[in-house]
């Protein structure tokens, strides 16, 4: 998100938890389309990362120059970190501009009625953005994994909150510094009625997202190689922190509620707890002392609302639930890919009809097949199987009942184009094979073995 939450509004219970996730429900006419993206930024002569400050010595700009660049075109709101720009905020519309801990540039996208609203606004970014990045030399990779430089190579942002992580991850699994500074992935977020359409949509998001991750593999590099993996973005997340990752099997269980979501949350060690512009490092802490104000490290101090929701922020399962539901197993894409994400869970999560139709495709899966599932996507892609089908197949089923719910929906622009117009990367998949397929055919022939041309061809 482009900032951490700042009410100070007090908490010290778990109701008031569950409460204030159960308070994001709205009525159907009021569901919203969020898009969240995240594209790897490089100098196009150097093909290097590109640090914060940049690289004054060359007279390139870096990170910084890019996000005052964006301010002054913008006119959005700055967000700062002890003095350092990090982001832009967009009060009126509700978008922002963030950085990832490797200097990944994200959008998160306003909340719209309609996908065409979510391209136009995609327009609009990569227009304004190009017209700041190319003369600081800049360029931005449609990737979901950097395809060049080790992990030593890529600069730590200047976010507090960052290094706390980077420190942390080390101890909680194998990957968890790789996640945070070479992947890359599009999200999309949407709404809920009340507790049970939240249950199903979950449910649904839930088994379904390996399938997306396969829809969208486009992470086979990495240090100049082939990596072994159509997603590698996402095999790394099966080794980042298995406490806050993962496909939440419980949430298939009897009985599960706004409430068993938020034990599930507590559950989770906390990273941070920021008062004023410092990030308190609290790794391994538990939320329940804090809504106890008895807290080790900060004794005395009483959980707020920004508390819960920064704390919610740091939890990663593969849908997340916050004030609404995050779709997050995509890897990043060419600009069509970034639209047809939301249009696709669209689809399936706004059309009652289709709703259902997806439940009944996936309500018999078992835990452990979900998982095995999730196991085999990264390397097989549309070629893993569950209960003895072809996931390719699962995934044409999968996309006819989000084109009828599109269809369904009948949100049209002004030639009269409904929204399944964005599904058509996603047909060209499923007859084609994945951007990581076709990428990897390509470095064995016409790029000869050399990442080199990656940097010309996978870039926005």
């Amino acid at each position: 998100m482009a900032r951490d939450v700042t009410d100070l509004t007090p908490i010290a219970s778990r109701d008031e938890l569950v409460a204030r996730i159960a308070g994001g429900a709205r009525p159907l006419d009021q569901f919203r389309i969020g898009t969240e993206h995240e594209k790897i930024a490089f100098y196009r002569t150097s093909r290097s990362p590109v640090p914060y400050e940049g690289m004054p010595a060359r007279g390139q700009g870096g990170i910084c120059a890019l996000l005052e660049g964006m301010q002054k075109r913008l006119g959005w709101a700055p967000v700062n970190d002890r003095g350092h720009i990090i982001g832009l905020y967009d009060a009126a519309s509700g978008a922002g501009i963030s950085l990832e801990p490797g200097g990944q540039f994200e959008l998160s996208g306003a909340p719209f009625d309609a996908i065409h609203q979510t391209s136009a606004e995609l327009d609009g970014h990569f227009s304004v953005l190009e017209s700041v990045a190319a003369p600081l030399g800049i360029g931005f990779l449609s990737l979901g994994m950097s395809p060049k430089w080790r992990l030593g190579e890529i600069p730590l942002m200047p976010k507090q909150r960052y290094a706390i992580m980077a420190k942390f991850m080390p101890f909680v699994g194998a990957r968890g510094l790789d996640m945070m500074f070479r992947t890359s992935t599009v999200q999309a977020n949407f709404d809920f009625s009340n507790e049970a359409d939240m249950v199903k949509k979950l449910r649904v998001s839930l088994a379904l997202q390996p399938v997306a991750t396969a829809l969208f593999a486009n992470s086979p590099f990495a240090e100049g190689k082939l990596n072994g993996f159509l997603s590698a973005r996402s095999e790394v997340w099966r080794h980042t922190d298995e406490a806050r990752t993962g496909m939440l099997p419980f949430a298939f269980e009897q009985g599960m509620s706004f409430e068993r979501y938020v034990d599930y949350a507590l559950s989770v060690p906390m990273y941070f707890v920021k008062r004023g512009d410092i990030y308190h490092d609290v790794a391994g802490a538990d939320f329940r002392d804090l809504l106890k104000a008895k807290l080790a490290q900060l004794p005395g101090e009483q959980a707020t609302l920004a508390d819960w929701a920064n704390h919610l922020s740091t939890i990663f399962p593969e849908v997340r639930l916050k004030r609404y539901l995050e779709m997050r197993g995509a890897d990043a894409g060419p600009r069509p890919f970034l639209v047809a994400l939301p249009a696709l869970f669209t689809g399936l999560l706004y059309a009652p009809s289709s709703l259902d139709a997806a439940w009944d495709l996936v309500k018999t899966w078992k835990a452990e097949e979900r998982e095995q599932l999730r196991a085999d996507v990264p390397r097989l892609g549309l070629a893993a199987a569950i209960r003895g089908r072809r996931l390719r197949e699962v995934a044409a089923e999968v996309l006819n009942i989000a084109r009828t719910g599109l269809a369904k929906r009948n949100r049209r622009n002004a030639r009269g184009i409904d929204e399944t117009v964005f599904l058509a990367p996603l047909d060209a998949v499923l007859a084609e094979g994945s951007e990581a397929e076709r990428l990897i055919k390509k470095f064995k022939a016409q790029w000869a073995g050399s990442i080199e041309p990656s940097f010309e061809e996978c870039v926005y």
